[in-house]
């Protein structure tokens, strides 16, 4: 298969390289002309992953997904909105499109501008990235790891079954099928994790310190990972949605013995896998996990009344601390329509979608 990968950071180029150990193919799009060019000569990659694999990279995104069967979202949530818009115009009936991952129901909205060209195109959203690691040249990459379980669901949520098999075919067996894009949006721990971790190391991040990530979640902080989790279980639990908990996330997704997030962590870094933390205050960790992700879940926890009081506290410490009001950051959740819904309608909507005609679980 050719697959169409949308972003060149370390999860475009991982992803690449995941989908070129499965026998396919894959071209880059990149806003860097110069990055095209070094990576005209190929992707090396180092850690879970090793070798050197070959892709093709353009600034042109229309030359990039002319050719592709698959389309592959690899980009932080901020630049979601504006590249779905660039996007949807350039794609084609027969082509399948993967949000990874998906945060602050991107991958909603991306369906809706789909059902407005009248393509029935479902969309298949993946909880978290299937591997973690970072970007150490143009044309290279250093993968940390690459997850045994990656939660996925589609929208529409009958399009699931051939979702999960066409993910199986690129990247392996390694997804978890989740009943619908609230499932995902609930599972994703990756947002209250990194608060506790920037919470716990600002000043080394304006600094410019090189840390070891999985090394500074001190028992403290650990602590604090598990109360923020305590607020998601309680939102799920509201909803009647099963999820994981952060300690079984670490365990499952990392391979280490089970035990408080503070323990795995620590053996994490032991085994030398600990990975590094920002260097910078200019991090996704915060630019995207503030206003598309903590935000977002804030807003769930308030539609089914189940306010998640350390989720909206860390939303204002964090624009305190920036001097930013990420309240105001997010350009997805106001044009879904989410404002006094019910939790019962934002179900439905998740589940089904925008239809259009000829939209059923085989397309």
């Amino acid at each position: 298969m050719q697959l169409a990968i949308l972003g060149s950071g370390a999860i475009g180029l991982s992803g690449a390289a995941l989908a070129a150990t499965n026998g396919h193919s894959a071209s880059l799009w990149t806003r860097d002309p110069e990055q095209a060019d070094a990576l005209a000569s190929g992707i090396n990659a180092t850690g879970a992953i090793s070798g050197h694999f070959p892709v093709a990279a353009s600034e042109d995104m229309a030359e990039v997904l002319g050719q592709a069967d698959v389309v592959m979202l690899c980009l932080p949530g901020y630049a979601h909105r504006a590249v779905i818009d660039r996007m949807v115009p350039l794609l084609t009936h027969q082509q399948a499109i993967i949000v990874s991952s998906e945060i602050s129901f991107s991958g909603l909205y991306l369906q809706m501008q789909i059902a407005k060209r009248g393509l029935s195109i479902p969309v298949i959203i993946w909880g978290t990235t299937a591997t973690t690691g970072r970007r150490t040249a143009p044309d290279s990459v250093w993968l940390n790891s690459v997850r045994q379980n990656v939660d996925l669901s589609t929208i529409p949520a009958d399009c699931l079954a051939n979702g999960m098999a066409l993910c199986a075919t690129l990247f392996g067996e390694r997804f978890v099928a989740r009943e619908n894009a609230l499932a995902i949006a609930l599972s994703n721990v990756n947002p209250q994790n990194h608060l506790a971790i920037v919470l716990g190391n600002l000043t080394r991040m304006e600094r410019g310190e090189v840390w070891g990530q999985a090394e500074n979640v001190t028992p403290g902080i650990g602590r604090l990972m598990e109360a923020l989790d305590d607020e998601r279980l309680s939102v799920a639990a509201a909803l009647d949605i099963p999820v994981k908990t952060v300690r079984e996330h670490f365990h499952k997704s990392f391979h280490v013995p089970y035990g408080s997030v503070s323990d795995m962590n620590r053996a994490m870094h032991e085994d030398g896998r600990g990975g590094h933390g920002p260097a910078t205050l200019d991090t996704r960790y915060v630019y995207e996990d503030v206003p598309f992700g903590l935000l977002t879940s804030a807003l769930i926890g308030r539609i089914c009344g189940a306010p998640m009081q350390l989720h909206e506290a860390g939303i204002d410490i964090l624009s305190a601390v920036y001097g930013e009001d990420f309240r105001r950051a997010n350009d997805l959740l106001d044009v879904l329509g989410l404002s006094g819904i019910s939790a019962a309608a934002l179900r439905t909507r998740l589940e089904q979608g925008v239809k259009t005609p000829g939209m059923t679980a085989n397309s």
